[in-house]
């Protein structure tokens, strides 16, 4: 009876934990944008002039200067900025007036694009790298993890516990050169990356993006590795694990049906989390290998100074973190309903 009191307690609680998570994140988005705005529009330089080219003459650079609301204070500029957010936002182009629909996070300077039509343009590319890298390396992770910790203090443990370790170590660009050296260049087992879109061809989706994929995985998957044997070595050692032993129940039982899942909801909420930030992350890995996703796509807009650009892929790429960190503590709290009792 105790224990349907405690469930139901839990159950109740579940959706007020919920809730106080969901304005937790938007209370962090709010200031993330302040803090982002703040950084990249107080930055040096003179944006009209860059904007403009080093050709334009003094009445040209004050005309586009006009255009971009540079004059107006930077307050003033950042509620402009939070009303095309929510209601979207009209720019002049100097002969017309374009609208930019909600949610408008600015117009490229150097292209005259919306900055939200080019990161929808440039999202698939993330997202398809980071959701099958996320993919592999929960299954080469957990997958490791459980082998170690069923075969403890054997030298199957000792090798898989080395390898993790020393991919622990290695950054993602060492081990995306050498893939590409070995596989793509010697053994040609893959083709050099290059982004086919999935709803063109998955098969070739999936192919030219595999090498991108072992990459990430090859290294997220060792701390999953680590994590899952860890979990599982705990739990094994507990006395229930012990009383089903001495009644004659299989290891292969016990590691699948107890071990494994104790370590269900870390591994769950880390993955969650990884996830947001492989997003924030993959300037790295699109450099490297040459994908059109929001890593190149910063690192342009950084290179041509262009702060509309740079200011909204910071700003999505921060939601999907903070998004991420939200989903990750709500399935924590799924899979452990302590979780909410705490």
């Amino acid at each position: 009876m105790s224990a349907l009191k405690g469930l139901s307690g839990s159950l109740a609680g579940f959706p007020g934990f919920a809730l106080r998570r969901l304005v937790g994140a938007v209370v962090t988005l709010f200031a993330i944008s302040v803090i982002i705005y703040l950084v990249f529009y107080v930055a040096p330089g003179d944006v009209a002039q860059i904007t403009c080219g080093p050709r334009c003459s003094p009445a040209q650079v004050h005309q586009v200067a006009e255009q971009l609301r540079l004059d107006d204070p930077l307050y003033v500029r950042y509620w402009h900025f939070l009303q095309g957010v929510f209601v979207g936002q009209d720019y002049s182009t100097g002969t017309s007036v374009q609208h930019c629909g909600a949610p408008c996070l600015g117009v490229s300077y150097q292209s005259g694009q919306q900055v939200t039509q080019l990161i929808w343009a440039k999202l698939p590319v993330t997202f398809s790298l980071v959701l099958g890298a996320t993919v592999l390396w929960l299954i080469l992770g957990v997958g490791t993890g459980v082998l170690s910790a069923w075969r403890r203090g054997r030298f199957t443990e000792r090798a898989l516990t080395a390898v993790t370790l020393a991919g622990t170590a290695t950054p993602v660009f060492v081990i995306g050169l050498v893939l590409m050296i070995v596989v793509c260049g010697q053994l040609q087992l893959l083709p050099f990356p290059q982004y086919v879109p999935f709803t063109e061809d998955p098969e070739q989706w999936a192919w030219n993006l595999l090498l991108p994929w072992l990459s990430l995985a090859l290294i997220e998957s060792a701390k999953y590795a680590r994590l899952t044997r860890a979990s599982m070595l705990e739990t094994l050692a507990e006395d229930h694990v012990r009383t089903f032993r001495a009644y004659g129940v299989g290891e292969r039982s016990i590691i699948g049906r107890h071990a494994l899942r104790g370590a269900v909801a870390p591994v769950i909420a880390l993955s969650a989390n990884d996830f947001g930030s492989a997003i924030g992350g993959a300037v790295l890995s699109e450099t490297l290998f040459g994908l059109p996703g929001l890593g190149r796509e910063l690192v342009h807009a950084v290179t041509v100074v262009d702060l509309p650009v740079v200011v909204g892929v910071v700003l999505v790429t921060g939601f999907f973190v903070v998004l991420a960190n939200a989903v990750a503590d709500v399935l924590f709290a799924v899979a452990d309903r302590r979780v909410v009792l705490s």
